[in-house]
């Protein structure tokens, strides 16, 4: 598993980095906002961990930033104030969960592990297709998270790859997008039809031949989304 650990104060990340590798984590780090931004928009990351106060920005201006570049990565928030004013805007914004400065190392440990078994979960759906499969332009490998478009090979965030292999497994039927937020979405990140809309766009611009107009992921109106073909490799 791959986490980036945003964190600016050196014992608290040294710290974090060292019960990390014990774990065999493969970890990245960065210890202003902009570096962590700079990591996580252009690498593929399981979970990033994110410390509330940075010097250079705030950790919940990183967060609507990430959401808003369509970057869903779980993000477990570190923070140094129990405000549940500041907690319900990080969980608003997209955070996945929220541990209060100082913690224990075990509590953080068990926060990653139910944040990356929550990702996972959404990925793992009961009957749905598996291995590598053509859509479009695409060749999707749903175990690596991946899409190789014009042999460039794009990462996939668990939640596009729960969508899409949603889409893929009902292929040429309507699939509403109340199902769709059922499915790869929780409760607690208060998700909106807007926000598979968003999802259904960064997916066509990977699939499409002309994502101005898509063929393959049809909108279907006032119910969803159908998906028109899928080739077995």
């Amino acid at each position: 598993m791959k986490i980036l650990l945003i964190e600016d104060e050196v014992l608290v990340s040294k710290s974090i980095q060292q019960m990390f590798a014990l774990e065999r984590y493969d970890v990245g780090t960065a210890d202003t906002g902009e570096a962590g931004l700079s990591l996580a928009t252009q690498n593929a990351y399981d979970l990033i961990v994110l410390d509330l106060q940075l010097p250079d920005m705030s950790g919940i201006d990183i967060l609507r930033t990430l959401r808003d570049a369509d970057v869903h990565t779980p993000v477990l928030v570190l923070s140094g104030t129990a405000d549940p004013d500041v907690k319900v805007r990080a969980l608003k914004v997209g955070a996945d969960d929220y541990l209060t400065k100082p913690f224990h190392f075990r509590e953080l440990l068990l926060r990653i592990h139910n944040c990356l078994k929550r990702a996972q979960d959404l990925v793992d759906l009961p009957g749905e297709m598996r291995g590598v499969v053509r859509i479009g332009r695409a060749r999707v490998d749903f175990e690596r998270f991946s899409a190789e478009v014009d042999g460039v090979s794009h990462a996939l965030t668990h939640k596009e790859c729960a969508v899409l292999r949603l889409l893929a497994s009902r292929v040429g039927k309507a699939v509403s997008r109340d199902e769709i937020l059922d499915r790869a979405w929780s409760a607690e990140e208060f998700p909106t039809s807007r926000t598979v809309d968003n999802f259904i766009v960064r997916l066509r611009k990977l699939i499409e031949p002309d994502a101005n107009e898509p063929r393959l992921i049809r909108s279907i109106r006032g119910v969803g989304y159908l998906l028109t073909e899928v080739l077995h490799d």
